[in-house]
C-alpha cells in the first residue's frame, strides 16, 4: 500500500514550489545576507521579499513587526522571555492556559521558578478557556497572557479577540503555528504572534514573531543584531525564502484549501461513525480530528496503522513518547479511558476522499482485530 499521511499536525510536506526555491537559493544566493559585498545584498533583497509576504498573511504594518527564527518554539521563548523582561518592573503576575503548548507551558514554569505568579487557566469540556476565570485573573500587575489560537491536539480555537479586550494592559501573545492557513491570523487582535514554516508546507527550522509596534519587549539571544537587535544569528536565507514562498501559496490558497478542510473533515467524521464505539474528543470543522475506539489504547492503533503505511499520531509531536494520557485532554475533563484511546487524525491540503476511505477501511480492521484480541 502506497503511504497515507494524516499527521500534518505533527509537520506538512514541504511544497514543491517551496522546495524548489530552497533549491535555488542554496545554489545561487549561498552569501551572508549581513555582508556589505552585492552578494549579500542580494540574499538579502529576497529576505525582504519573504519578509513582505509573511507582513502580508499577518497583517504587519511595517517590516521591523516581522521577525524571522527557528521555528515556533523559539518564536514563543522569545515573545513570552522577552516580553516579561521589558515589563519586569510592572508586575510579577503572568497568565497562560493548562493546555498550551510545551514551548510556552516550559517558559511559564521556568519564569514561576524565578519568582512570577502564574495563573493557569482551566478549560471546559471543549478545551475553551474559562473566561470568567481569566476576568477574575487580570490583575493591575499582569504583564503578560498567552493563550494559542488553535490547540494542537484537538483544533480548539480560543477567543483571543475577547481575551485582548479583558487583557486590560496585559501583552497579549499567542501561539498561532496550529491556527496558521486555517484561521486568519489578520483578524486576531494579539500583540505577539507565533508561526512557524513547517505547519504550511515550507521547511523544518524557520519561523516567524509578529511583534505589534509599540509592543515592549527585550532581546534573549545576543549576538550580531540581526532581525532588529531581537534575535542574534546568520539567518537561514534558503529556509526563509522556501518560507516566503510556501505563505505566498497559503495566501493565494486560503479559501480553496479552508472549504477542501471542511469537506474532508465531515466526510471523515461521517466514515468514522461507522465504527461502534467511537467518541470525538472536540468537533471544530477544520484539520485536526481527535477522536477515540474505547478499549483500544491509541499506541496500539498507531502501531497497527502504520505497518499498513498509514500515519497518524496519539497527540502532539513534542509529547509522542510520553506513555501518560494526553494533558490537553485531561484538562478537559476526559475519562481516562477515553483518552487513553484517543489519536490525533490532521489533514493537509494533499489528501484526498480515497485515502479517507483507505484509512476508515483499515482503521475498522484493526479495531475489530484488536477488540478481539482483547476479549480472549
Amino acid at each position: 500500500m502506497k503511504e497515507i499521511y494524516f499527521d500534518n499536525s505533527a509537520t506538512t510536506k514541504i511544497s514543491a514550489k517551496a522546495l524548489e526555491k530552497y533549491k535555488i537559493i542554496s545554489e545561487t544566493l549561498y552569501a551572508n545576507p549581513a555582508s556589505l559585498h552585492k552578494a549579500g545584498f542580494n540574499a538579502e533583497k529576497e529576505i525582504d521579499i519573504a519578509r513582505k509576504t509573511v507582513m502580508k498573511a499577518l497583517g504587519a504594518k511595517n517590516e521591523k513587526e516581522i521577525i524571522f527564527t527557528s521555528g515556533g518554539t523559539e518564536s514563543d521563548n522569545i515573545a513570552i522571555l522577552g516580553s516579561v523582561l521589558a515589563r519586569h518592573r510592572e508586575g510579577k503576575h503572568i497568565i497562560t492556559s493548562k493546555t498550551e503548548h510545551h514551548a510556552v507551558l516550559d517558559c511559564f514554569k521556568f519564569l514561576e521558578s524565578r519568582g512570577y505568579e502564574v495563573t493557569y487557566l482551566n478549560v471546559d469540556k471543549t478545551g475553551i478557556i474559562d473566561i470568567e476565570q481569566l476576568k477574575n485573573s487580570v490583575r493591575d500587575d499582569t504583564i503578560l497572557i498567552s493563550v494559542m489560537a488553535m490547540n494542537n491536539e484537538t483544533g480548539i480555537v480560543q477567543p483571543i479577540n475577547q481575551i485582548k479586550e479583558l487583557a486590560k494592559n496585559a501583552t497579549l501573545h499567542t501561539d498561532a503555528v496550529q491556527a496558521f492557513g486555517k484561521l486568519d491570523l489578520i483578524k486576531i487582535n494579539a500583540d505577539l504572534i507565533s508561526v512557524s514554516a513547517h505547519k504550511v508546507h515550507g521547511p523544518k527550522g524557520v519561523g516567524a514573531l509578529y511583534i505589534k509596534s509599540g509592543t515592549k519587549i527585550k532581546n534573549t539571544v545576543f549576538g550580531g543584531g540581526q532581525e532588529w537587535n531581537l534575535r542574534s544569528g546568520t539567518l537561514n536565507v534558503p529556509g526563509i525564502c522556501a518560507f516566503g514562498c510556501a505563505v505566498e501559496e497559503l495566501i493565494a490558497e486560503f479559501e480553496y484549501n479552508n472549504n477542501k478542510f471542511t469537506e474532508l473533515y465531515d466526510y471523515f467524521v461521517k466514515r468514522l461513525t461507522e465504527i461502534e464505539d467511537v467518541v470525538f474528543n472536540s468537533y471544530v470543522q477544520g484539520n485536526i480530528i481527535n477522536v477515540s475506539f474505547v478499549g483500544i489504547r491509541g499506541e496500539v492503533l498507531l502501531h497497527y496503522l502504520e505497518e499498513k503505511n498509514i500515519y497518524i499520531s496519539t497527540g502532539s509531536a513534542c509529547n509522542a513518547k510520553s506513555t501518560k494520557i494526553s494533558y490537553v485532554l485531561d484538562a478537559m475533563n476526559i475519562d481516562k479511558t477515553v483518552a487513553e484511546g484517543a489519536v490525533r487524525i490532521s489533514l493537509s491540503k494533499y489528501n484526498s476522499v480515497d485515502e479517507i476511505d483507505c484509512v476508515v477501511e483499515e482503521i475498522k480492521k484493526g479495531v475489530e482485530l484488536l477488540r478481539k484480541f482483547k476479549r480472549r
